[in-house]
């Protein structure tokens, strides 16, 4: 897979980093900590910049987002609260007034997650669509999105630069990194959904 990588960016440079995050910011085949990394190293013995990798990542970063979030801004209002009215969701006790709720929240508590969700493993791929259902306007959501996914690939391209051929010793501690992001997701879900669940039974 590497060397695949490796001879795609050198062959297609900037255009290969854009493609390659754009993909992995929809469906995340290859870690964008491989690519950035890898775009990293690369600065040394190819015609890329480190300048240009960032740059070039977060375009990518970008356009995969404004996919998934546009996507996700379809679900409208009505649409959501007539999925909350069927059987499934009314079993799992949620009402129709639960859609607006949400969306409320997000827009008052929820904007800054944009940022700092662009930063977390896992988490900074999906934060567009809870985003988009909330129907966040498109300038917040943009620069959010923009200046999340400008810290995130600095940090690993310019880490990716500095390690050299030791990158793959950052993309192994980012592995170990996301496993517990995982597992410290899982927990908090089941928490509050333990919690969610005793709170509609005292109701």
């Amino acid at each position: 897979m590497t060397i695949w990588l490796t001879h795609f960016i050198e062959n297609f440079g900037y255009l290969a980093i854009i493609l390659l995050i754009a993909v992995e910011n929809i469906f995340p085949p290859i870690p964008s900590e491989v690519i950035l990394t890898l775009g990293g190293f690369l600065v040394s013995g190819t015609k890329l910049t480190l300048i240009g990798v960032i740059l070039a990542s977060t375009l990518g970063s970008i356009i995969g987002a404004i996919i998934l979030f546009s996507i996700s801004r379809n679900l409208t209002l009505p649409r959501l609260e007539k999925l909350l009215e069927t059987k499934l969701f009314k079993l799992l006790g949620f009402k129709k007034d639960d859609a607006q709720k949400a969306i409320d929240w997000f827009d008052k508590h929820g904007i800054g997650a944009i940022f700092y969700g662009r930063c977390i493993p896992v988490v900074r791929s999906l934060i567009s669509i809870p985003a988009g259902i909330a129907h966040v306007g498109w300038t917040k959501f943009l620069v959010l999105t923009t200046l999340g996914s400008l810290v995130w690939n600095s940090v690993l391209v310019g880490l990716g630069h500095y390690m050299g051929k030791n990158w793959q010793v950052v993309v192994r501690i980012f592995d170990d990194y996301t496993i517990v992001i995982i597992v410290l997701l899982l927990i908090l879900f089941i928490y509050f959904g333990i919690k969610w669940y005793k709170s509609r039974i005292k109701k």
